[in-house]
This record gives C-alpha cells, structure tokens and sequence, in this order.
C-alpha cells in the first residue's frame, strides 16, 4: 500500500486528496539519505508526516526535482496531483499538506 496525501485543515477536515495505490512514490521519492532534500526526505513511509504553510515553498521547489523522475503517464499524473493540492496550501492559512504512510 502506498501513501495517501491530503490536504487539511487545523482540525482534520480534508479539503482534497491524492491516493497512491500502486506505491510509484516509493520510486520517486529521495532517499532519507539526501541532504540535498530538506523536506522530502522526512517522508515517512511507515508513520504520518506533516508539511506546514511555510514549508510549501522548499517542498514544491523539491517536488519538482522529483517530478523530473517520472516517466510514465501515471507517475507524471500522481506527480501534478500532489502539486496542485501542495500550491492549493500555499494559498490557504491553517491548512496543511499530510502524508500518511502504511
């Protein structure tokens, strides 16, 4: 099972959300290793992580680095996907962009 990606309020409610079913982020996504990712590389596969508001900036200047690794359609869709719901955030206070893993 791969992440699930949503985009939320303080207190939950879900304003969108973008499923990853055949886990193609696992192939994306750094290696926790990478210091050259200094939010993406926090992703945790097993828990929850959560991006807030002024996280958004370096997270979508790094999610297009990861974007450039997507070959098929599907990879390219799932990548735009979370980048529409990550730029939605940026526009919003109080909201916040969550991965939740297995």
């Amino acid at each position: 099972m791969g992440l699930t990606i949503v985009w939320e309020t303080e207190d939950g409610t879900p304003l969108g959300s973008v499923e990853d079913p055949s886990n193609l982020l696992h192939r994306l996504l750094p290696n926790p290793k990478d210091t050259s990712f200094q939010v993406l590389r926090f992703v945790d596969w097993y828990g929850d992580t959560v991006i807030n508001r002024p996280q958004l900036e370096p997270f979508l200047q790094e999610w297009d680095r990861v974007a450039q690794g997507a070959q098929t359609e599907e990879e390219k869709a799932l990548i735009s996907q979370i980048r529409d719901l990550a730029t939605q955030g940026q526009q919003q206070q109080h909201t916040y962009l969550k991965f939740y893993g297995d």
